[in-house]
C-alpha cells in the first residue's frame, strides 16, 4: 500500500508469527492494490468473478455504504478503490495471527491507522499519537488506549483522494477525522465517511454508540465527541 508498517510485541512469541503476520499484510497488498498489475481488484475491475475473500470484503464495504447512508463508497471515485477500509481490515487480520500465536500487549500501525491490544507494561495503557494536519512535527491529540482501533482520514498525506460520493469533489472546511472503536476496519471507513461528509462529519460521528471521534476543522476548530475525550 506504499506506506510503512510496524509491529510491536510485547510478549515472547515465535518470530515466524510476526513473518506471517507481515506475509498476511503482503497478501492484502497484491489482491487489493490498484497499483499491482494482475491484483483481484484490477480483476475485478474488468469483468472477473471475484475470489471468496475479495467478495466477503466487498459484502463488508457495501453494508457500510448502506450504515455511512452512502458516505463510505469504494466506487465513488469511479473505479473500485478499497483503501478506506482495507488497510484497517489488514491490521485486524495481522492482529489475529499474531494473538493466535500468543500475544495479548501489541500495537501495530501503518500510516493514520493504529491498532492496540492490552497493555505496553503492566498498568500502563498504550499512547496513540493523532498527527497533526498542518504541523508534521506535531501530534494533534494523544490518546490512552488498550484494546482499540484508531483511524484517522485527511487530505495531508495523499492530497484530496477522498471525496463526496454525491459531487466527486473532495469535501471543504475539514483537514482530518480520527474515529476510534473497537473494529479498525469499520473505524477506517467511518473516519473516510465522516471526511467526506465535511462539515457535517462532526455531527454524524456523534451518532456512532461505540466509536469515538475526533474533528479537526480548516479554521483551527478542534471538535470531539465525549468518548474521544475520555481517552485523552
Amino acid at each position: 500500500m506504499g506506506i510503512p508498517v510496524g509491529i510491536d510485541v510485547r510478549d515472547a512469541i515465535h518470530p515466524l508469527a510476526v513473518d506471517r503476520a507481515f506475509a498476511h499484510l503482503s497478501w492484502v497488498d497484491a489482491t487489493f492494490s490498484t497499483y499491482v498489475a494482475g491484483s483481484d481488484i484490477l480483476r475485478v475491475e474488468t469483468g472477473a468473478a471475484p475470489s471468496p475473500q475479495v467478495g466477503a470484503v466487498l459484502e463488508r464495504c457495501e453494508d457500510l455504504r448502506r450504515r455511512t447512508d452512502g458516505w463510505f463508497d469504494v466506487r465513488a471515485i469511479g473505479s473500485l478503490d478499497f483503501s478506506g477500509f482495507v488497510k484497517g481490515w489488514a491490521l485486524e487480520g495481522a492482529v489475529a495471527i499474531l494473538v493466535d500465536a500468543g500475544a495479548r500487549n501489541l500495537c501495530l500501525h501503518a500510516g493514520g491507522d493504529v491498532l492496540v491490544r492490552g497493555e505496553r507494561a503492566r498498568g500502563l495503557a498504550w499512547r496513540v499519537g493523532i498527527q497533526h494536519p498542518k504541523r508534521r512535527d506535531r501530534v494533534a491529540a494523544v490518546l490512552a488506549a488498550n484494546d482499540l482501533g484508531v483511524a484517522t482520514s485527511g487530505a495531508y498525506e495523499r492530497g484530496a483522494h477522498i471525496v463526496d460520493p454525491r459531487s466527486g469533489r473532495p469535501p471543504q472546511g475539514v483537514l482530518s477525522v480520527t474515529v476510534v472503536g473497537p473494529d479498525l476496519g469499520t473505524a477506517d471507513a467511518y473516519a473516510t465517511a465522516a471526511f467526506a461528509m465535511g462539515l457535517d462529519g462532526p455531527a454524524w460521528t456523534a451518532t456512532l454508540g461505540d466509536y469515538a471521534a475526533m474533528t479537526i476543522l480548516a479554521d483551527g476548530r478542534v471538535l470531539s465527541t465525549p468518548g474521544l475525550q475520555r481517552l485523552s
